[in-house]
């Protein structure tokens, strides 16, 4: 008999559950399809053309990204270091790890982009990323921070799709796959608890191990808004701050402990290991304080003209919350204040805005003489590395949480019935209002140029010897990257001469592809000007010394190129002779020049 009831005593759970919690599993389950179904719907376009869809607002950075995933698969497969490549930038090379390679990906993706390739990797990773990071948030948020799905569902909607998110969503994947980020909120209000301090500062230190590989600039910005959290509430409750104080330091000592250990040896390598770089400036690029009340582009409301005006580009509209939502969050900071947890959100919203804005505000295009706490953290470490406007993402997450607080406040409103109806209606027509003009749209997607037949029928093969390098004319950059696209159609067979990544130049500091010979600098001229120029003595010098530097076999041109013509004439200026027409390129040979 006791053996029996121990059997039905463990069946029960599973068979007989109560209503409620099957009704809320179902709940989650929705919950969780409608974000998947939102994430692909953004990217429907590029599933439906893998072979050739690009998306449209991602300059080249389509092009690196999934060269990135390419190499990433061929290290793994070939068992050679994967924090670097010579495959770019040869001989030098390239420092995967002092690049957003995200390896916490692509490693684990290495059998989809083997079998399916790396532009099915780059729709995966996107598409998962934002249903995961929504999926996350709304687990933590119903879990553990409001008591209703509703309202989490709308908090953790609004932490992945928001409109900064989106912008991203077209190019950078590293500002899209934030889903580790909840789960480290977690731990720490877990140790802030005082539960558990040494197996949750394992967890912590796990969690931000893996987030280092997945992207080192969120992680800073998640880190700087929750600092901003903590001091905001330590000074509101001094008294349980302190109390916290002891679990939450041994908590956060043994995940740092942890996280050293792991990323230890790839930290060295990022800053102090080959084509390693001290930090990268990008100027002073604050948000118009005006780009708070504007809309995104990719949003339902969007203005590209007017978005275009207070951004950088498409991918970087890192603002853009729109009138309705900035007057509603303004209003929830007001009507919550009172309560704590509210406040220090409230406060690390508004001040991850100010920061954004760089060291004076500019308000609509007009400075002004109102500094702001940028000016004293531009210089600092890792933060002089960063653009300043994107610290308006640390404005999401606090935002979506007052949200779903207010909703869950609104729903357990303790009043007659007929004032809740009144509540609920006002309140979620304001939510309608706020968020639907700033909901996503369809990301775009063009059509991808074919790569030329010489590099995917393997003609290459004729022309390239191991250890030998392809010069295409001009030269990649980040301007023009469609020869990584072209390398890895090759199947990654040969390095290319520079190219479109991350490095050091002259002076140690970082800048965007490589370092300029001579050559590849006249050739850039004549792409832009359309002119080809006499060639001096001296010149023809010149290009058999760069060609030696890279390593050159063979020398290329686009037959479809821009001012293909005055390129074409120039090489042949610079080698004494003719090209050969083979697989859609015009191409010299020069293995005679560069072995002489």
């Amino acid at each position: 008999m006791t053996a029996a009831a121990d059997v039905r005593s463990e069946a029960t759970p599973r068979s007989r559950l109560p209503y409620w919690v099957t009704r809320g599993r179902m709940a989650d389950l929705a919950v969780f399809g409608v974000y998947a179904l939102a994430a692909f719907l953004l990217y429907r376009p590029l599933w439906m053309n893998l072979d050739g869809g690009y998306l449209a607002s991602s300059v080249q950075d389509q092009n690196m990204w999934e060269w990135f995933f390419a190499v990433t698969a061929r290290n793994v497969l070939h068992l050679q270091n994967p924090l670097f490549t010579d495959l770019q930038n040869f001989p030098l090379g390239v420092n995967l790890m002092a690049n957003t390679a995200m390896l916490g990906i692509g490693i684990p993706l290495t059998p989809v982009t083997v079998l399916f390739g790396p532009t099915a990797t780059w729709a995966l990773t996107l598409t998962a990323g934002l249903a995961a990071t929504a999926g996350a948030w709304y687990w933590v948020l119903s879990r553990h921070l409001v008591s209703t799905r509703s309202g989490a569902a709308i908090g953790a909607a609004f932490c992945a799709f928001a409109p900064s998110i989106i912008s991203h969503a077209n190019a950078h994947p590293n500002f899209v796959v934030l889903f580790l980020l909840p789960f480290i909120v977690l731990v720490l209000l877990k140790l802030a608890r005082g539960q558990r301090p040494v197996r949750n500062g394992v967890l912590l230190g796990l969690l931000v191990a893996y987030q280092v590989f997945l992207g080192e600039e969120p992680l800073l910005i998640a880190a700087t808004t929750m600092a901003v959290f903590a001091v905001v509430y330590a000074l509101s409750r001094p008294e349980e701050a302190l109390a916290m104080a002891r679990p939450l330091g041994t908590g956060i000592l043994v995940g740092a402990g942890v996280t050293l250990a792991i990323v230890a040896f790839p930290l060295w390598w990022q800053f102090a290991g080959p084509q390693s770089y001290g930090s990268i400036e990008h100027g002073l690029l604050g948000n118009d304080a005006a780009a708070f009340t504007t809309f995104a582009t990719e949003s339902v409301a969007g203005n590209a003209e007017a978005a275009k005006e207070l951004s950088l580009n498409r991918t970087e509209e890192n603002a853009f919350f729109g009138w309705p939502l900035v007057l509603l969050l303004t209003g929830v900071s007001i009507a919550l204040w009172r309560v704590a947890a509210a406040r220090a959100l409230a406060v690390a919203m508004f001040a991850l805005a100010w920061i954004s804005m760089g060291v004076l505000l500019v308000v609509d295009g007009t400075g002004t003489s109102v500094p702001g706490p940028w000016m004293l953290m531009f210089d600092l470490p890792l933060y002089e590395s960063v653009l300043e406007s994107r610290f308006a993402m640390g404005c999401v997450v606090p935002a979506g949480i007052l949200l779903a607080m207010a909703t869950e406040r609104v729903l357990r409103l303790s009043a007659p019935p007929d004032w809740r109806l009144a509540a609920r209606i006002t309140w979620f027509g304001a939510l309608a209002l706020a968020l639907v003009p700033v909901a996503p749209t369809e990301l775009r997607v063009g059509e991808r140029a074919e790569a030329p037949a010489f590099f995917t029928d393997g003609l290459w093969r004729n022309h390239v010897d191991p250890g030998g390098s392809v010069v295409v004319v001009p030269l990649p950059d980040s301007g023009d990257a469609d020869p990584l696209h072209w390398q890895v159609e090759a199947g990654l067979g040969f390095p290319l001469a520079e190219g479109y990544f991350v490095g050091p130049a002259t002076d140690g500091r970082g800048t965007y592809g490589a370092v300029r010979r001579p050559v590849s600098e006249l050739l850039e001229e004549v792409a832009d000007s359309g002119t080809a120029p006499e060639i001096s003595v001296g010149g023809k010098r010149q290009v058999e010394a760069d060609l030696r530097y890279w390593n050159a076999d063979v020398v290329v041109l686009p037959m479809t190129a821009d001012e293909s013509e005055a390129l074409r004439t120039t090489v042949e200026r610079l080698l004494g002779r003719s090209g050969q027409v083979i697989g859609g390129m015009w191409v010299w040979d020069v293995r005679a020049v560069t072995s002489g």
